[in-house]
């Protein structure tokens, strides 16, 4: 009888059997844990530099945030990939530089420690470094999807660096930023971030050829029409649950903002969603946190671009403004009707194009009649510092300020200018999601969008011509 072959080795999902990992790194802790990944503290033995383990168990995940890394791989305020461990029959490892703190870590210790203040000098040093890390994600062409501030990390010595690309999308092919792009501010990297005089490590590539750390990629390396994911090169052993068909991204309703809970009495914890990707492989609209998402993205758009972060910037900065969120919606609809009851009406005035949104005749809302505005939401705060939050929180996608316009802004470039890093307070741990748990490396909870309808009482469903829809009573 022929002697049948062994079976596969099954999937170990623990980053200690990996003897290529261990025999280059000691592990020294769990530092997060998710349904999608977990994260280790550890240390390089060749020199003892602390790093941390991404072991990340979604494919798709995996294969966005390596791409979008490699392409901003020299850009200061970006989180820097050391190098990655990726085989047929294991989860990808992602080594990166270790960053013990973050936005949200900020935020708290300013309600908490400092009087509830975070000053104006630097409030702007903190918009400087988010602004120049996202001004380096478009210029190649990466819109990140979730920015938010337990996804900017802060090092030891204050560099904030964008993190957790895990739903970035690579859209065109990247112009690269040149070397002396990031001069204006004078900034420093961090301590762990492995300056351009070192010897370059090379690894493997996606695609398996090279890949040179600390000088730019090839720009044909790094095209990525939006989601068509190139695969053939990577494990081939998907389970077809990594990815969920993408349904309706926001509820059929019509509903009034009176229906609508307060949005300065929600309670304070940023809540996120799995991104998902259609059967083509198109955009999807359920990305990113829902605190900080896009209107376009809560009517359904599949067809968005960078603009969604620099909503989500402008939600930050009036977040670091006042110390709370300015959107905490509990669900999409709750959601779009505190951006209405702030902002006004959504209407061909406002955002030309936005009756072509697919849920904009399906979704209604009663007339706002006196928007609170956000000059209201800012309270205390001078008219330069409202006029930067507005030119990012407008409804028309078009009509949002660049980060590089932004960083030209006569509000961070006049007195008090943005304090030097060495005048940042720098909590010692991460804050947005419990004490003993670093928020970057947490995964999202899988929320059921909209499906939470108690909170707005009885509903009544009615025939349309779109189909249905529902009224909150």
């Amino acid at each position: 009888m022929e002697e049948q072959p062994p079976p596969p080795p099954s999937k170990s999902w623990s980053i200690y059997t990996r003897r290529e990992i261990t025999s280059k790194y000691e592990i020294l802790e769990r530092v997060g844990s998710g349904a999608y990944s977990d994260v280790y503290k550890a240390r390089r033995r060749s020199d003892s530099v602390t790093v941390a383990l991404k072991e990340v168990h979604d494919y798709q995940s995996a294969f966005r945030e390596i791409e979008a890394l490699q392409a901003l791989q020299n850009c200061p305020n970006v989180v820097f990939l050391h190098e990655y461990f990726w085989s047929e029959d294991e989860d990808a490892v992602l080594v990166l530089e270790y960053l013990p703190t973050d936005l949200a870590a900020v935020m708290k210790a300013a309600k908490k420690e400092w009087d509830d203040e975070i000053s104006i000098g630097e409030v702007k040093r903190w918009m400087v470094q988010i602004l120049r890390g996202v001004d380096a994600c478009h210029r190649n062409s990466v819109v990140h999807r979730d920015l938010k501030p337990s996804n900017l990390l802060i090092s030891a010595d204050g560099v904030l660096k964008i993190a957790d690309f895990g739903q970035a999308r690579i859209l065109l092919a990247p112009g690269f930023v040149e070397n002396n792009a990031y001069n204006q501010f004078n900034e420093q990297p961090s301590s762990n971030q492995e300056t351009s005089n070192q010897p370059p490590e090379v690894v493997p590539g996606l695609d398996g050829r090279p890949i040179q750390y600390h000088t730019e990629l090839s720009s044909e390396k790094c095209v990525m029409e939006q989601d068509d994911l190139t695969v053939t090169d990577f494990p081939k052993d998907i389970d077809d649950e990594t990815t969920t068909q993408d349904g309706a991204a926001s509820c059929l309703a019509t509903c009034t903002t009176s229906d609508l809970e307060d949005p300065f009495q929600q309670p304070y914890s940023y809540e996120a969603e799995e991104a998902r990707v259609d059967g083509n492989g198109s955009l999807t609209s359920c990305v990113g946190t829902r605190w900080f998402r896009a209107p376009e993205l809560l009517y359904g758009s599949t067809s968005y671009g960078l603009e969604i972060d620099l909503w989500s910037l402008g939600c930050i900065f009036a977040e670091l403004l006042t110390l709370e969120p300015i959107f905490p919606g509990n669900s999409d609809i709750d959601q779009l009707g505190k951006i209405l009851s702030i902002l006004g009406n959504l209407t061909e005035e406002v955002w030309p194009g936005c009756v072509h949104l697919p849920d904009y005749k399906i979704i209604s809302f009663g007339k706002v009649e006196k928007p609170i505005g956000l000059e209201a939401c800012l309270r205390n705060r001078s008219p330069d510092e409202v006029l930067i939050v507005k030119k990012l929180l407008c409804f028309d996608p078009a009509s949002r300020a660049t980060a590089m316009e932004l960083l030209q802004d006569k509000y961070l470039n006049e007195e008090p200018l943005p304090v030097p890093l060495s005048a940042l307070r720098v909590p010692s741990k991460h804050g947005s999601q419990g004490e003993d748990s670093s928020a970057e490396w947490n995964d999202y909870k899988d929320l059921d969008s909209d499906s939470d309808f108690d909170e707005f009482g009885s509903s009544q469903f009615t025939t349309t011509e779109n189909g249905f829809s529902i009224r909150f009573s």
